[in-house]
């Protein structure tokens, strides 16, 4: 099975082949110089556009932290090439673990747990025989600010103290474990790792917030403990449906001078009801900040563009949040950069630094040395493609100068007959259209041999015009001689009438044959024809 070339790929090989040593030097050169820096910028182009796949451990599925976590994602994904995956967790403590052993990237965090658990963690690391430790914590915003929350049943529970002996709802792990912990230790609830109070999630490997709503309900429990953001649904549920009544927990700037992430905060008087309000009056508590957090080891310009995204689209990721979740929409207002200092013991990202300190530098300032590069190789293969269209011009030059060439001489009378060279001209201004279409010669030469070939085959039709008019003229001269002897028949007195018929037959004959042969026209056999007739009527009458 026989193969074909494209027409394309033939051109550049000839333009190739005739070129001198000197040149075909230079454009090999000039080829190799520019495919090893198209290959550079492309492998630069790549690591910079290569999609990130990176896993956001965000809590409880039902809490604030995942919930702006998933429109985070949603709003990230649509506004660059980020690709992020938020997974589900048992809070603070998992979520840290995960980040540390490399299967998170990105974590929410209550910010007074973060320290506490990553000392624990680089501990029992640091008992392993093999370390795991893969990437350490960076902060990268506040997404908003939590409240510890307790909601109690019975009236006569009054200040956290009273909570002596009472039973917790509450999971014996994770961040809000460990904040309640720090809670009852400055009241005296907690000595020497002992707590004077029956928390459930003690008594059970697999307890979590559902169950703990699920016990206060059925009044299994006398306390629910939350560190959630204010609004939060799941406490205005118990509130309103389950006569739920909050607690304050005071001496918060007190308890800030051992764990540093604590904030003194108020619970506003009616913010789960209104009528009667709920709580009945301001109420004090704990804010501590949940922060995003990322391990050091994502590129900075990752980290920066996630940021970026994240402050200058809050209403896009707010408008993310489902409308079954309405409370936490107000929440993304809240977003902020970390403190400096804000006791967690954990740096920013400089990824994050380098949004928040940014003097927005032009695009071009940014991007120097890269634009610089990509200006190089363009000149360079501007250059390149400039002697290239230099030598393809001159072969398609070339090659349409053979076309007009062979126009030219097809006006030669003495190279064959009209027909052939009619034929010729034709055949050499379909090569001549099929090489435009495949690009073998420019429309400018095109255009030039069309002007020579509409010359020769004005030429030709000269030609053709003159030597019909001298076959007519021929034909015509011979018409009128058979005229003339059929007229000297009927001159002729003394031929006798029946030799007179056959002799103007014969000549009848003759015409028609000439006909035939094409020596005279229908014209002229026409004109004969009358002349024939009125000739034969007249002899008749004879």
């Amino acid at each position: 099975m026989s193969t074909s070339k494209n027409p394309r790929t033939l051109g550049f090989i000839n333009v190739f082949e005739n070129l001198d040593p000197q040149s075909k030097l230079v454009f090999i050169s000039l080829g190799f110089a520019s495919v090893g820096l198209v290959l550079f910028i492309i492998w630069n182009l790549i690591l910079r556009l290569t999609s990130p796949q990176l896993i956001l451990a965000a809590g409880d599925p039902e809490g604030e932290s995942y919930i702006i976590s998933e429109a985070i994602q949603k709003v990230v994904q649509k506004k660059s090439n980020i690709n992020i995956k938020v997974v589900a967790t048992g809070g603070t403590t998992q979520n840290l673990e995960m980040l540390q052993t490399g299967k998170a990237e990105l974590v929410t965090a209550q910010a007074d747990v973060i320290g506490q658990e990553m000392d624990l963690i680089e501990s029992r690391q640091s008992h392993s025989a093999i370390s795991q430790i893969q990437a350490s914590p960076r902060a990268v915003a506040v997404l908003y600010q939590d409240l510890f929350q307790l909601v109690v049943r019975d009236p006569n529970i009054q200040e956290f103290e009273q909570l002596r002996g009472k039973t917790i709802a509450l999971p014996a792990k994770g961040g809000q474990y460990k904040s309640f912990l720090k809670i009852a230790e400055h009241y005296g609830l907690v000595k020497q790792d002992k707590a004077d109070v029956i928390i459930l999630g003690l008594q059970s490997n697999y307890y979590d917030d559902r169950q703990a709503e699920e016990d206060f309900k059925s009044k299994r429990a006398d306390v629910l403990f939350r560190v959630r953001a204010l609004g939060n649904l799941g406490i205005a549920k118990l509130v309103q449906d389950q006569d739920g009544r909050l607690l304050p927990i005071a001496q918060a700037q007190a308890m800030k001078i051992k764990y540093p992430a604590f904030e003194n905060a108020k619970i506003p008087q009616g913010a789960y009801r209104g009528n009667p309000p709920m709580p009945l009056a301001e109420l004090d508590t704990v804010a501590i900040d949940r922060l995003l957090v990322a391990s050091q080891k994502i590129d900075d310009n990752v980290i920066r563009e996630i940021t970026r995204i994240i402050f200058e689209n809050r209403q896009e990721i707010a408008d993310a949040i489902a409308e079954n979740h309405a409370e936490v929409k107000p929440l993304v207002a809240s977003i902020k950069r970390p403190r400096d200092n804000d006791g967690t013991g954990i740096p920013i990202h400089p990824g994050a630094i380098a949004f928040y300190e940014r003097d927005k530098p032009s695009f071009v300032q940014e991007n120097a040395d890269f634009l610089a590069l990509i200006l190089t190789i363009f000149l360079l293969v501007a250059s390149w493609f400039q002697q290239l269209k230099l030598w393809v011009e001159r072969s398609k030059k070339d090659k349409a100068d053979d076309y007009i060439n062979t126009a030219i001489k097809l006006m030669d009378k003495g190279i064959g007959k009209l027909e052939d060279r009619q034929k010729q001209l034709d055949h050499t201004f379909k090569n001549a259209a099929e090489a435009l279409i495949a690009e073998r010669i420019s429309q400018e030469s095109f255009r030039t041999f069309n002007e020579a070939y509409k010359t020769t085959r004005e030429a030709i039709d000269r030609e053709k015009e003159i030597y019909y008019q001298e076959i007519e003229q021929k034909q015509r001269e011979i018409s009128a001689e058979y005229i003339k002897a059929v007229v000297a028949l009927l001159q002729d007195k003394t031929i006798r009438k029946d030799l007179l018929q056959t002799k103007l037959d014969q000549i009848l004959e003759q015409v028609a044959s000439d006909l035939i042969a094409e020596q005279i026209s229908q014209e002229s056999y026409r004109t004969f024809v009358e002349a024939y007739k009125i000739t034969r009527d007249a002899i008749e009458l004879k």
